[in-house]
């Protein structure tokens, strides 16, 4: 702006006195502008949104990869699927410790036991008698799917778009470009079509191999599917988008059958404890077969016309905008059939408001908007200028980013109170660890005796000299937490974290009482019996050079973390390749099995060990079986003792089976264990009902906004600063001035010449 004021200023200095008052009507104008621009509004959503019934979050870098709830198992997807979608159970949403609630179904039920005549037994029956486990699952009459196309019918009770030509589908390019939608009731082959769908091959199915080992017929299952999938594509291009539809409803499953319209039985094999957990998540969510019918039709793949990019679900929002990596909206399901706001919950939440609205009808809100953010940098600072409610639904890590802020300034802090932000903190069962992909020759399992040994004493090593305490205790505060001594977080039946017992012989010792990480001269000891002495190749005397996937694209937040991961390397003199990638890309590459070393983390799924201790289980292989045991570790004494984990419950027996498996791990470390992290949320002033929970995905159910306060206290926060408008000003009239006395003496010169 002052560029062009100077422009405007030598341009008046060259010209004759009767354009002179022109120039400066365009020098006045050129200020003008500049003030414009100085009290414009700087919100990055639609003027006036503020005052809408919107939750504003963010997402970074890429969009959700799955939005199909057979495919999806990655953090950054929950916020949306669970607004699709609804499972059988959820946790109640105030509660701790999490206690189990229906969702869609009208109870949680216990489990009917048989013997292996298939004769009943009594509840407390001991597991090695349990031949099955059968759960009889009601759900809720009357609940009814979210407008769609899919259901649409005409007069005669014909879909109206289940025959479509690819010339039909080609300038549809969202399921509201169609002009006919409908609805039906949820029944319970809704259910059961989901359970089967597992067993898919023409998408990915993260949870088949671990499903497969508990639902009665679905490892068999698989291999139908995948016969009747090739003789349905039989002659077609195998890289052909358009697919024909794969029915499920054709092919029984044994272990999951329906009884009634609203029953369905799903039968487990003996007795898995962990299944009623299962049924909180949207992979037991029900799918309708109208859905999967309607977008395997021609070209609506060309379209992205999918159930991974818009989803059919009966939870209380419905997808409406799907602007690739830029944006998401989910709007209100009006045929919502509307849960209620808890009555109860823990001490001190009637204090902080969170029972004011006891018995009211959910949800409070009319849309969520979903904006990307591709820094750290800018999405922090929107959110302190009001601009958003919560930075990421889904992550626990924005409040301890925040707090940390707050602890290194009295000033930040102070604005922080002002403002009345709030950064809740809670202990949850999560972690971060660096894996070792077990199919790796060098750092993974190894192929001879003697090389297993050896491989093992390089992970060992590299355990030790990974300074967990150092990087998430003093260096990175806003990701702070508790060095992990295995895979357990505190809070968790069979965990030994924070005590004695808990301490990791192969990398921690005790020095006086103290805890203390093994010196780094104990590591160099085990890395030269690996065969690379001081970091070289005993045999060739190359230096070892190890490659790191990290699953964030380096920005300077993320730089320095991957820096120190370097360092941390480096104390051995082995060399660290980085190889940074995108979330999505990433995910690819660990599909594949061709990372080596790689930085990844897990919110648990359910309050229980095993679904920690599930993410070494051989048949739950990422690269094999495309489950999430990313390591692709595979020790059968480990997995022995993880089968029959499953057949106990909570006690001794149980307690003395997670040590045995967790010393196994810390002698083979397929993982440095990393951290343990504290959660919080981050929420604005505004925003109500919010409490942050590991388990409670469905949180966008219960918020709400105070939209006239958000547009009050943004007005306020962001007000025009006018005193550059002054300066501006006044080095405008100084350059006319000036301008105005040049051209004069310019006159009298000519004068006198």
């Amino acid at each position: 702006m002052a560029l062009a004021i100077i422009t405007t200023t030598f341009t008046i200095m060259r010209r004759t006195p009767e354009r002179v008052a022109r120039a400066l009507a365009s020098a006045l104008l050129t200020i003008g502008a500049a003030a414009g621009l100085v009290a414009c509004d700087n919100s990055p959503n639609p003027k006036g949104s503020e005052a809408t019934n919107t939750l504003f979050v963010a997402f970074q870098e890429r969009s959700p990869r799955h939005l199909d709830p057979t495919a999806s198992y990655a953090v950054n997807e929950v916020p949306y699927l669970y607004a699709v979608y609804e499972p059988p159970y959820a946790y109640h949403y105030l509660k701790r410790p999490y206690e189990l609630v229906p969702k869609s179904a009208t109870e949680v039920v216990t489990p009917h036991y048989l013997d292996k005549d298939g004769k009943p037994l009594p509840d407390d029956a001991p597991g090695e008698l349990v031949a099955e486990s059968d759960y009889d699952v009601h759900i809720k009459p009357g609940i009814l799917f979210a407008p769609h196309p899919a259901f649409a019918k005409d007069e005669k009770g014909e879909y109206l778009h289940h025959a479509l030509t690819d010339a039909q589908t080609r300038d549809k390019h969202t399921p509201l470009d169609f002009t006919h939608t409908g609805t039906r009731e949820l029944v319970a082959d809704d259910f059961v079509y989901a359970l089967k769908r597992h067993a898919t091959p023409r998408i990915e199915a993260p949870i088949y191999g671990i499903f497969s080992e508990y639902v009665i017929g679905l490892k068999d299952y698989g291999p139908l599917i995948r016969a009747e999938d090739r003789k349905l594509r039989q002659g077609l291009d195998p890289a052909a988008l358009d697919k024909p539809f794969l029915d499920f409803r054709k092919y029984p499953l044994a272990g999951a059958v329906v009884l009634d319209k609203y029953t369905y039985r799903i039968r487990i094999k003996g007795k898995y404890p962990q299944w009623k957990y299962w049924m909180t998540l949207t992979f037991t969510a029900p799918i309708p077969w109208e859905a999967d019918k309607f977008y395997a039709q021609p070209g609506m793949a060309k379209n992205s016309l999918s159930l991974d990019v818009w989803p059919v679900g009966t939870g209380p929002f419905m997808a409406t905008v799907y602007d690739p990596d830029r944006r998401h909206v989910f709007v209100r399901n009006p045929n919502y059939h509307g849960m209620t706001y808890p009555c109860e919950g823990m001490p001190g939440d009637k204090e902080l408001g969170l029972l004011d609205d006891c018995g009211k009808r959910l949800p409070f809100l009319d849309r969520l908007v979903f904006n990307t953010e591709k820094d750290k940098t800018p999405l922090r600072a929107k959110f302190t200028q009001g601009f958003l409610d919560v930075p990421e639904i889904e992550r626990p890590d924005w409040g301890p980013d925040f707090l940390a802020d707050a602890n290194d300034s009295d000033a930040v802090k102070q604005r922080f109170d002002e403002r009345g932000m709030r950064f809740p903190k809670s202990i949850e069962p999560n972690n971060w660890y660096l894996g070792f992909n077990w199919l790796d020759p060098v750092i993974g399992k190894g192929d001879t005796p003697v090389q297993q040994l050896k491989n093992r004493k390089l992970r060992q090593a590299l355990s030790i000299a990974i300074d967990w305490e150092e990087g998430y205790g003093r260096v990175f505060t806003q990701k702070a937490g508790e060095a992990a001594m295995g895979p357990l977080p505190g809070g968790l039946f069979g965990s030994r974290h924070g005590t004695p017992e808990g301490i990791n012989p192969v990398t921690h010792t005790l020095v006086d009482g103290k805890i203390m990480r093994r010196p780094i001269d104990e590591a160099k000891v085990l890395l030269a019996q690996a065969g690379y002495p001081d970091g070289r190749d005993a045999a060739s005397g190359k230096p070892l050079v190890l490659n790191y996937d990290y699953q964030r694209v380096p920005t300077p937040e993320y730089k320095a973390e991957i820096d120190w991961m370097v360092k941390q390397f480096a104390k051995l003199n082995v060399q660290l390749e980085v190889r940074a990638t995108d979330y999505n890309q990433f995910q690819e590459k660990m599909l594949k099995g061709k990372q080596q070393i790689f930085w990844w983390g897990w919110n648990a799924d359910y309050p229980d060990a095993e679904n920690f201790l599930f993410l070494l289980y051989g048949p739950n292989s990422k690269a094999k079986f495309e489950g999430e045991n990313a390591a692709n570790y595979d020790n059968p004494e480990y997995d022995k003792r993880y089968k029959q984990l499953a057949l106990l419950d909570d006690g001794p027996a149980k307690q003395k089976l997670i040590d045995e498996m967790v010393d196994i791990l810390r002698r083979d470390a397929p993982w440095s264990f990393g951290y343990f992290p504290y959660a919080a949320g981050a929420y604005q002033k505004w925003v109500g009902d919010a409490k942050y929970g590991l388990f409670t995905n469905d949180r966008a159910l219960y918020y709400k906004v105070d939209a006239p306060l958000r547009t009050r206290l943004q007005a306020e926060w962001n007000r025009p600063r006018y005193w550059p408008l002054g300066l501006i000003a006044l080095a405008a009239l100084a350059f006319v001035w000036i301008a105005r006395r040049a051209f004069r003496a310019r006159e009298r010169q000519t004068a006198r010449t």
